[in-house]
């Protein structure tokens, strides 16, 4: 067979093979379609039944006398016979379908239903709202991406596509664009408005505390011209070999003038901050009795801040506790109390009266831990106040000091007193006719509360003027240690008996050590806080002198000679025992650095247990 003829005969194939889908398609189709007619046919009767049911039950006897009159019209004689006008129009009405069911045997009609029996019943309805459906919701931040325009993603292959618009013959000129309004030239003030804004409060403090800013970053000692990237061996440290050198002194022209520094301290919150309490300037009716003045190492042309009073301040310090406060005592007694976060005057005070002191305070103490601390005061009178820093209305507790044997008088005039480290309830105080003693503060077993008089430190042969207990540092405790100064040009280092062993019968207690290279009254003596055999002591003649026992005992390891050779009255270390202020009867203030010699060596602990051993055999 030709291929021509085989291609021909399965063409014929496939057409009988198509017309044969197509004729089974057309009888599923008729299939289906007369199955739907015999269903809606059906489902049509079966609803007209139900229907004609349920009129048959609510009606009752009433579809009975329908088939009545509808038999009547079907018999002969009922033609002939007048016609009643309802059974007339009961029969047409009644359609045709139900008058051929009413000629049907008595047989073929269905059992008539029973009448429904309708109650009332009550119903409550109760509106229980849905459980409710808490859904959550978790969104995610994405990163917004800005995909570039497809205009500018496609090459020039896709420029030159037959489907791509035409581009526009002319470019659109870009739009104006609006100008902005000019904002009109501030109005040149008056001169009395000028007047008005230099003289407002706001204005003033904003210009005082900007000011101290800049002040404070031109005082910062920083070489910006330094070049990291020289290397030259050739620099020599200026600083290497030095030691103790003078930082900078503070004064002021319009508040230490005629005025001599009563005290000085250092903050032990802020490194960079000391106060100096001033006595009265005699030169001025018009200017406050008592000045504290808080400086700043970085800001040293003017004060941080000022604080005043109405009587001469004798001693002032910082709050170890709240870091915000300044405590001092005056010379009329009384104890206030400054905050730096308002204005000059004091934000408590003591009241002027009996309750408390009435005579100069010279001496005070912060004592206790940072929940539970007391400020323990001390007058020439003998009395010792402690105080709550939040209510100074009057003491909580007040102890007389007094000494029975005292020729002159029972009472005790202090100048200094001192606590040992962690020790609240036993002191030791410095008096004017040159003794030392112990008090207690409380009743204990063995001895009352007040001055031990059976332990009496004699030495010195006028008024003691400094009292410092060697603070705990290091691995070795020597807090039982302290140092006293005197009028009389020495400072001796005693060892302090212990309070839970008091002595029986009198006993006068000697110094370890007195030392007498001072050439005026010594005003003040303080230990390093770091250094374990090292303090330090200022005299009324200028001079500054730093001990080292671990060196040389004798005589001091360093002496200077400050400014123009007045009175130094006071001194101070800093926390980190590198720095000292020393307090000048002139008004200035001065900074020492002690370099290399205030830091300890490892071995010093042990060589001082040596040098105290080598004092105590002679």
């Amino acid at each position: 067979m030709l291929p021509a003829d085989r291609r021909k005969e399965e063409l014929e194939k496939k057409r009988a093979k198509l017309a044969e889908l197509r004729a089974a398609k057309e009888a599923r189709k008729s299939a289906l379609d007369a199955s739907r007619r015999d269903s809606s046919a059906t489902d049509s009767t079966s609803e007209r039944r139900d229907l004609d049911d349920l009129v048959s039950s609510l009606v009752g006897d009433r579809p009975v006398s329908r088939n009545r009159s509808r038999d009547e019209l079907g018999t002969p004689s009922s033609v002939s016979s007048p016609l009643d006008p309802h059974v007339l129009r009961e029969a047409l009405r009644a359609p045709a379908s139900e008058t051929a069911r009413t000629e049907k045997t008595p047989a073929d009609t269905p059992a008539e239903k029973p009448r429904p029996t309708l109650v009332s019943a009550d119903f409550v309805f109760f509106d229980v709202p849905p459980r409710e459906k808490v859904m959550y919701t978790k969104e995610i931040q994405t990163e917004t991406i800005d995909f570039p325009n497809a205009d500018a993603v496609e090459g020039p292959d896709s420029r030159s596509s037959p489907n791509r618009d035409a581009e526009p013959l002319a470019a659109e000129p870009p739009a104006a664009k609006t100008p902005e309004p000019e904002t009109p030239p501030p109005e040149p003030l008056t001169e009395a408005e000028r007047k008005s804004i230099l003289s407002s409060e706001t204005f003033l403090n904003f210009f005082d505390y900007s000011s101290k800013l800049v002040e404070r970053a031109l005082n910062e000692p920083y070489d910006f011209m330094t070049d990291y990237a020289v290397n030259d061996d050739r620099i020599i440290d200026d600083s290497a070999g030095k030691n103790v050198h003078r930082v900078c002194s503070f004064s002021d022209e319009r508040w230490t003038r005629n005025r001599s520094v009563a005290d000085c301290g250092w903050s032990q919150k802020h490194p960079e901050l000391l106060l100096a309490a001033y006595s009265k300037n005699h030169a001025s009716v018009t200017d406050a009795d008592g000045v504290v003045l808080i400086w700043n190492l970085h800001l040293r042309e003017r004060p941080e801040y000022i604080f005043q009073s109405q009587s001469d301040v004798t001693v002032a310090a910082f709050s170890d506790f709240h870091q915000n406060l300044v405590i001092g005592g005056t010379y009329s007694g009384q104890i206030l109390i400054w905050d730096m976060r308002a204005k000059s005057r004091p934000v408590l005070q003591s009241p002027l009266s009996a309750a408390g002191h009435t005579h100069p305070v010279y001496s005070m103490r912060i004592i206790g831990t940072q929940n539970a601390h007391n400020l323990l005061t001390a007058s020439t009178d003998g009395l010792v106040c402690s105080w709550q820093l939040d209510m100074l209305a009057h003491p909580q507790e007040a102890l007389d000091l007094v000494h029975p044997s005292n020729l002159k008088s029972d009472g005790i005039s202090v100048t200094t007193m001192a606590f040992p480290y962690n020790e609240t309830t036993t002191f030791w105080v410095g008096t004017e006719e040159g003794s030392i003693y112990q008090a207690n503060r409380y009743d204990r077993a063995g001895s009352k509360a007040g001055i031990n008089g059976l332990d009496t430190y004699n030495a010195h042969y006028g008024m003691v003027t400094g009292l410092d207990f060697h603070p705990l540092s290091g691995p070795a405790d020597f807090s039982d240690l302290f140092l006293t100064s005197s009028v009389d040009w020495t400072v001796k280092l005693w060892r302090a008996k212990s309070a839970s062993k008091p002595s029986m019968v009198q006993q006068a207690i000697t110094p370890l050590c007195s030392f007498e290279d001072a050439d005026d009254y010594v005003y003040d003596v303080k230990w390093s806080p770091t250094h374990p055999s090292m303090f330090a002591s200022v005299d009324g003649s200028g001079r500054f002198d730093i001990y080292d026992l671990n060196s040389e005992i004798e005589v001091p390891t360093v002496s200077l000679t400050t400014g123009t050779g007045r009175a130094l009255n006071k001194l101070a270390w800093d926390k980190e025992g590198r720095r000292t202020a020393l307090g000048s009867s002139d008004g200035l203030l001065y900074i020492y650095d002690l370099g290399e010699i205030s830091q300890p060596r490892s071995d010093e602990w042990t060589t001082f247990q040596r040098t105290l051993a080598e004092l105590e055999s002679r």
